[in-house]
């Protein structure tokens, strides 16, 4: 496969646990039907459940011209933007794999990791909500949904926490009375 931009071969490297294509010139990367999604898991395990999903919602999306040609079929891919990131991504319909230029996979998480921090308790419980219908019906496994259904548990208590920090005393209290019962 040869790179989109600059027509070199593209390399393997590994990030975190997933192998992609990398430019050697351009600093690239090809990211293959749900490498991105893993990468991006593996950077940062709280962001498991912010699922981009274009090829599920392809109507929900802004698509640019078609540009580049795919690394691996050649189709000419659009131009899709990621979310709130920012970040404007090239996407192959046909293989369903990802261009990122250099440095676009560093804003991606960023961005993420920022939109997780300034979530509202209200936005935390839809998400539970999307999350415990895609139990049922989501694109990823049993075991997958469930992580992600129990990450969004999480942030919203540590949400709930970090705006009520009288209800983390309370807790603290309450836990503590039931040590010194126990003993």
């Amino acid at each position: 496969m040869n790179c989109p931009n600059c027509a070199e071969e593209l390399t393997k490297k590994k990030l975190e646990t997933v192998e992609v294509d990398e430019c050697v010139s351009c600093k690239g990367l090809w990211f293959e039907d749900d490498e991105l999604r893993q990468v991006k898991d593996a950077a940062d395990a709280d962001l498991n459940w912010m699922d981009f999903e274009i090829w599920k919602h392809q109507d929900k999306f802004k698509v640019s011209p078609k540009n580049r040609p795919c690394p691996k079929c050649q189709k000419p891919m659009p131009v899709v933007k990621y979310g709130a990131t920012g970040v404007n991504i090239d996407c192959c319909p046909q293989c369903k794999g990802v261009w990122l230029d250099k440095g676009e996979l560093t804003k991606i998480v960023k961005a993420l990791q920022k939109e997780l921090l300034t979530k509202s308790f209200t936005n935390y419980v839809i998400a539970s909500l999307g999350e415990a219908a895609d139990l049922v019906a989501g694109p990823e496994s049993f075991v997958s949904e469930w992580k992600d259904l129990c990450t969004v548990l999480r942030m919203m208590q540590y949400r709930v926490l970090a705006q009520h920090p009288d209800v983390a005393d309370i807790i603290t209290s309450v836990q503590q009375s039931n040590i010194a019962m126990t003993r």
